[in-house]
């Protein structure tokens, strides 16, 4: 698995952090969020926030297993004017705790996968945090935009969670759905040539669950793209059509590519 160094995933976060709070501003506190049904912006704010405070209380505290995970949850400030101060606050206590707790500290990791708990929580975090800038960008209705990098790396991070373990005990559904008889899908983000391989991945569904590497293939379905749409796809930010009729290029069985869409993505939050 291809991934970023943790210096790239904690400055990546402190500033998609912070865009997202500026894209917050634009909207107002009780605005309904298009991608996430039933949540206002100010819900989306609250749980962007509780969610990284609560994740650097796990690090700082090395916690080695879900039975030990912390109970209080962040208040989000009343006052509408420390929303900014008080996201960036959480952002930098969660990059402070991994890079005091070093990769080889004793925690938790919810994948079950063999990386360390602070690489996944860091690298999880960031891309929570990119998609639910996307979902403030739909609120305020404003254009959104990612560096390539890291749309890519996103995409390499939720494939990694829909077939890890972890998931697998969290939502057997989905698992269970992801199962097949060698069925493949290829994604290529096409944006930029210097993602190499990083930028492809190939998926293979068997009777023991759906695996993937970073490569080229022929494949059943191929969707081609910016990294950034495909992203926003994978995760139901945008639907298949409107990244179809947008930049995205399909071939092959286009339905093996909506059935991997319906059964991975995360509900809201």
């Amino acid at each position: 698995m291809i991934e970023l160094t943790m210096e790239r995933y904690g400055q990546a976060l402190v500033d998609q952090t912070a865009q997202f709070a500026e894209t917050a501003r634009r909207a107002a506190a009780d605005a309904p969020v298009p991608t996430c049904p039933e949540w206002t912006l100010s819900k989306l704010v609250e749980h962007v926030g509780q969610v990284q405070y609560r994740v650097a209380s796990i690090v700082e505290e090395r916690v080695p297993d879900p039975s030990q995970l912390p109970t209080s949850f962040a208040a989000l400030p009343a006052d509408r004017d420390a929303w900014a101060s008080w996201l960036a606050e959480g952002a930098s206590r969660l990059v402070a705790a991994c890079a005091d707790a070093g990769t080889d500290a004793p925690v938790w990791n919810p994948a079950g996968d063999a990386r360390s708990g602070t690489r996944f929580w860091l690298r999880r975090m960031l891309c929570e945090t990119i998609i639910h800038r996307a979902d403030a960008a739909a609120t305020a209705g404003v254009a959104y935009q990612l560096d390539a990098e890291l749309a890519a790396d996103a995409i390499t991070d939720h494939l990694a969670m829909m077939t890890s373990p972890g998931w697998a005990a969290q939502r057997p559904d989905s698992a269970e759905a992801l199962r097949g008889n060698g069925q493949t899908l290829h994604l290529h983000a096409g944006d930029e040539p210097g993602l190499g391989e990083a930028g492809e991945w190939f998926v293979e569904r068997g009777a023991e669950g759906a695996t993937w590497q970073h490569r080229h293939g022929t494949a059943d379905v191929t969707v081609r793209g910016p990294a950034t749409m495909l992203l926003l796809v994978l995760t139901r930010r945008r639907s298949i059509s409107a990244g179809l009729d947008d930049s995205l290029h399909a071939s092959g069985d286009l339905g093996l590519f909506t059935h991997w869409v319906e059964n991975t993505a995360h509900q809201a939050g």
